[in-house]
């Protein structure tokens, strides 16, 4: 459950949501790109609130985004590349010619070359993130939400989904809001943190303001 709050995403920055387990994060990120309706209050972008949108119009909304799930989501009938270049297919923004060809570099770009053919049981788990970072970003997202990327991978793994993440947006300065409790990787890569509580947000700042935060649940979240 969250109570009313009031968040900010600056423009083509990565703002960590972060908290403890169960305080609402991934709830919130469902808010955020229209899969999830709040009771009462508004979710703007660019002063369009998500919540008025019926049909095409948000359907529209909703291509300027780009999720990575927690459980990866990938099509399990379907190829790798098939599944990096659905987003293209589906909206009709190219043929499947140029769509595969796309989502080939764009693995290539992510250290996956080879694996266009794969279907995504024969991938492991830092494997599986990295595809679904791709179908994430082919279509080259305005905003993109990221739910727990790095969540069962081992630490090595977890440094390179990170870095390859800030990459990403470096190039496509995608507005970023990323969900995790890898604060010791994501120190490394975001620029603003919003920090939930009991579904209510009790900080919101930079790095070098959290760590001097006297509140208690932030010390604690922050400094170990």
């Amino acid at each position: 459950m969250l109570h009313p709050l009031d968040v900010d995403v600056p423009r083509g920055q990565i703002l960590g949501l972060v908290g403890p387990g169960g305080v609402g994060k991934t709830l919130l990120l469902k808010m955020l790109c229209g899969l999830i309706r709040p009771d009462e209050g508004t979710v703007e972008i660019e002063e369009v609130d998500l919540n008025r949108l019926r049909g095409l119009k948000l359907a529209e909304m909703r291509k300027r985004f780009g999720v990575l799930f927690q459980n990866y989501a990938l099509f399990d009938f379907m190829t790798v590349w098939e599944n990096v270049a659905f987003p293209l297919i589906r909206a009709d923004v190219c043929d499947e010619k140029t769509a595969r060809a796309r989502a080939v570099e764009l693995l290539t770009h992510l250290g996956l070359q080879g694996s266009e053919a794969l279907m995504p049981n024969q991938l492991s788990g830092g494997m599986k993130k990295r595809v679904s970072l791709a179908r994430a970003t082919i279509a080259r997202p305005e905003i993109l939400l990221c739910d727990d990327p790095t969540a069962g991978l081992d630490p090595v793994t977890s440094s390179k989904i990170f870095i390859m993440l800030k990459r990403v947006q470096q190039e496509s300065g995608a507005t970023t809001v990323v969900v995790t409790h890898d604060i010791d990787r994501l120190v490394q890569i975001c620029d603003h943190y919003v920090m939930l509580y009991e579904g209510r947000v009790i900080f919101t700042g930079d790095h070098e303001q959290a760590m001097a935060s006297e509140h208690p649940a932030v010390q604690k979240f922050f400094r170990g």
